[in-house]
C-alpha cells in the first residue's frame, strides 16, 4: 500500500512539476533553465531520483516515509501554488 501511495504522490509531482515549468514564469526564462536546455533534463532526472529513492525505502521496509514524501508533495504543490499566482 505505502508502494502505491507513493507512486501517486509522485505522479502528482510531476504533473505538478510539469505545470510550474510550462507557467511562463521569468525564472524559467533564464539561460539554465531555458526551453530546450538540459537544465530541465537534470531537474526532471532529480525529481525521478527522488520518486524511485522513496519507492526503494518503502519496499525495504521504510513504510513510514510515505509520510515524508507526502510532505515533499505538499512542498511542490505550495511552490506550485506561489508561481501560479503571482506571489513569486
Amino acid at each position: 500500500m505505502a508502494l502505491f501511495a507513493i507512486f501517486l504522490f509522485g505522479m502528482a509531482n510531476f504533473a505538478l512539476h510539469r505545470a510550474v515549468v510550462e507557467s511562463g514564469h521569468e525564472i524559467f526564462d533564464r539561460p539554465p533553465l531555458a526551453p530546450g536546455s538540459a537544465g530541465r533534463k537534470i531537474m526532471l532526472a532529480i525529481e525521478f531520483a527522488v520518486l524511485l529513492a522513496a519507492m526503494l525505502l518503502a519496499v525495504n521496509g521504510w513504510p513510514g516515509l510515505v509520510w515524508a514524501y507526502l510532505l515533499y508533495t505538499c512542498a511542490n504543490g505550495a511552490m506550485f501554488w506561489l508561481v501560479r499566482s503571482g506571489r513569486i
